[in-house]
């Protein structure tokens, strides 16, 4: 990897009508799988990108003492990792968190240049659709869940042109979970 390019990588759940969070915000849907293998996703990134809501939605469902193991060593795992949180609002740069109100492509481009690793693109919806209008997206990863809201905040929003993408891999899970990993066209 020491001459790859670093790459922007979406993974993220999604339901079988595209929603991202249902009506109230919850995502109490999600199913994390041990065969989805979500911990070899994590050991190919190093940096994590979110808006500043998805952050906020992640940091207040960190783990408890009543929590089962797996999960503990999830987040640990994601600890680990160096953070971007883009929001025009908030500038409170701490530890491995660095709050970022500049230019999206800008830094983007300044992350890639550096040595390391995969970024993920967590998200909130409003970034997500920020990424793929700028075309800064390299791989799709969505987990489609065996699930239907009806109604939610959805995956891709206000997107400014058609987006075609090229299947690459294709993972179904004990639990009924689709892995659906895409390439840009």
């Amino acid at each position: 990897m020491a001459n790859e390019k670093r790459r922007v990588v979406l993974d993220l759940a999604v339901t079988l009508d595209g929603f991202i969070e249902g009506p109230q915000g919850e995502i109490d849907w999600c199913i994390m799988d041990p065969d989805m293998d979500f911990t070899a996703f994590l050991a190919s990134i190093d940096t994590i990108l979110y808006g500043r809501k998805s952050y906020e939605l992640s940091e207040s469902l960190k783990p408890t003492a009543n929590t089962n193991k797996e999960e503990q060593v999830l987040w640990q795992l994601m600890e680990t990792k160096e953070k971007y949180v883009f929001s025009r609002t908030h500038d409170n740069s701490h530890d491995n968190v660095i709050y970022v109100n500049d230019s999206i492509p800008q830094v983007i481009d300044r992350i890639k240049a550096q040595p390391g690793k995969d970024l993920w693109l967590y998200g909130g919806a409003e970034l997500i659709s920020a990424f793929v209008n700028y075309e800064l997206i390299d791989e799709y990863r969505l987990s489609i869940h065996p699930v239907v809201l009806g109604s939610g905040k959805a995956l891709f929003g206000e997107l400014e042109q058609r987006l075609d993408l090229v299947l690459k891999s294709t993972h179904v899970s004990q639990s009924g979970v689709v892995q659906l990993i895409y390439g840009t066209a």
